[in-house]
């Protein structure tokens, strides 16, 4: 059926500049032409979206019209033609080979240990600076936390052979060519480990051990050694960065708000010992506290994507080729949707209050048949880490300048968040001291 031309949205003359910061330039065409608005960003013609029925037409409803768009190329130089990237049949194919993986029963046991044990070693390391009255450097912790689960749960018992190759994520700021050229090399090392296990003829539990065995459902074949390396990056990333980010603005938020400290302290008061982690869904603060801590600032702050068609959204006409801008970080701060955008509520999440909403007024793991694989992994990790920490110490952080975004592929703190941990008087005890 041929869609009738209708009108183009409203934008700005300017055209977004390469020195522009893009987050700052898309916040003023917003606040001046409203829920859409058309421009021309890196040559390109795009319609800015922050209404949610148009961003739920675009991701679910007419998903497959829709690419993703023109960053995805940014992501590729990274990851190569993974999950991430890849499209069309190839994608459905290996999102079907890696999707067991990430299935309820593969994470909520085994995962649940990990990250346990993981983060109780992370717990005695800043409490032995909460002892001696030092600093900790939130950002680079806990990003070294997050990527030492995710290298844990897909390397398994080779994690303490070559985990330390990956640490560039962690400790390397910049995310330019340069360091994707430095990551890409990492899949030599990855390959060695494929062909040592093929030699000893290993069988693993681990998540690179379910992917070197997975066969596509139609042709029984398994994963070529170039495909099973892209997407073996693209979930280390992919678990590293946007949990790493998220935990880190948590922290700070918490830090400025003892309200919000006050009543997760109260919350994991209840909790008797660590086997409490197989019933997180009791924690109902904890896990609104990292909802709210997405909803202002979603990882992944900027999703786009291309459409192939003609199509409209609402009264615009939408024509093939156009890029479309759907920004999780403007939907979720969206006054239409949210009443005190910017303020920090986790009472926002309470059940009672969330039934009403529409399911797309948070999207911090996308939506549609493209949303995120590894949110559930991501959320337990998160949650875990929470509890653990949160428990026993609460960080000071005395602001020495103003927060400034870096709205890159991810959005992250410019500067690292360092912070004082103070031990808390807990109920219980026997958990962890």
């Amino acid at each position: 059926m041929e869609i009738k031309h209708g009108r183009i949205p409203p934008g700005p003359q300017e055209k977004y500049g390469v020195t522009d910061d893009l987050l700052d330039w898309m916040s003023r065409q917003f606040k001046i032409f409203g829920d859409i608005y058309k421009a021309s960003v890196y040559g390109t013609s795009v319609y800015a979206i922050r209404n949610v029925e148009f961003a739920h037409h675009v991701l679910v409803e007419n998903w497959q019209n829709y690419v993703k768009g023109q960053s995805i190329k940014r992501v590729a130089l990274l990851l190569g033609n993974g999950l991430m990237v890849s499209h069309g049949d190839l994608w459905k194919r290996q999102r079907r080979m890696i999707q067991p993986a990430f299935n309820h029963e593969s994470i909520i046991g085994p995962l649940t240990e990990l990250i346990t044990a993981v983060n109780s070693e992370f717990l005695r390391k800043w409490q032995l600076a909460a002892g001696r009255k030092e600093s900790v450097n939130v950002t680079r912790d806990v990003s070294g936390m997050a990527l030492e689960v995710v290298l844990r749960f897909i390397l398994g018992d080779d994690y303490e052979r070559i985990g330390s190759h990956f640490d560039l994520l962690s400790q390397e700021q910049a995310r330019n060519v340069e360091f994707a050229m430095s990551f890409r090399s990492l899949g030599k090392i990855i390959l060695q480990v494929i062909d040592r296990r093929r030699k000893d003829r290993a069988t693993s539990t681990d998540a690179l051990g379910m992917l070197m065995q997975a066969r596509d459902p139609q042709s029984g074949q398994l994963m070529q050694d170039r495909q099973l390396i892209d997407e073996i990056l693209t979930l280390i990333v992919a678990g590293h960065e946007t949990t790493a980010s998220t935990l880190n603005w948590a922290w700070y938020l918490i830090s400025q708000h003892p309200e919000v400290e006050q009543k997760l302290s109260n919350e994991l008061n209840t909790l008797t010992t660590f086997s409490d982690f197989g019933d997180l869904p009791r924690f109902l603060y904890t896990r609104q506290v990292i909802d709210e801590t997405m909803r202002l600032y979603p990882a992944g702050w900027l999703l786009t994507r291309r459409a192939l068609g003609d199509d409209r959204l609402g009264e615009f006409f939408v024509p093939a080729g156009t890029e479309i801008y759907v920004p999780p970080y403007f939907i979720q701060r969206n006054p239409d949707l949210w009443e005190e955008p910017d303020r920090f509520n986790p009472d926002r999440f309470r059940p009672d209050n969330s039934k009403r909403r529409h399911r797309l007024a948070t999207i911090p793991f996308s939506a549609g048949p493209r949303n995120c694989i590894g949110e559930l992994f991501a959320r337990i990790e998160m949650q875990i880490h929470l509890m653990t920490i949160a428990r026993y110490l609460r960080l000071q952080y005395v602001p020495t300048r103003p927060i400034e975004l870096d709205a890159g592929v991810n959005l992250r703190s410019k500067y690292d968040f360092i912070m004082y941990p103070e031990a808390k008087t807990v109920g219980n005890s026997d958990a962890a001291a």
